[in-house]
């Protein structure tokens, strides 16, 4: 959440098991998974080219199913929507 940066550096303060970025795309790089928690407009038409270079594995857990499951499986990535199943790409 770019909105939450400065408060979360304010109650958790600097620790070596908090990793705050300044863009979305330094948040995947070397990543296991995309996570999407928010609908926020930045997060509803991404890169997916990027995000597919950053993330170790292509997986993206989409909390608030604002991607096309059918879409992302044919750019090999494996989708799980929240509330609806599974899609992968294997």
């Amino acid at each position: 959440d770019p909105e939450a940066k400065e408060e979360t550096t304010r109650i958790y303060g600097e620790r070596d098991d908090l990793l705050l970025c300044d863009s979305p795309e330094a948040a995947l790089k070397g990543a296991d998974a995309l996570v999407v928690a928010t609908e926020w407009k930045l997060f509803r038409s991404p890169n997916f080219d990027t995000i597919a270079e950053q993330l170790s594995s292509p997986v993206i857990f989409d909390g608030r199913n604002i991607y096309d499951p059918a879409y992302l499986k044919s750019r090999g990535f494996s989708y799980y929507g929240v509330g609806r199943g599974i899609i992968d790409a294997k």
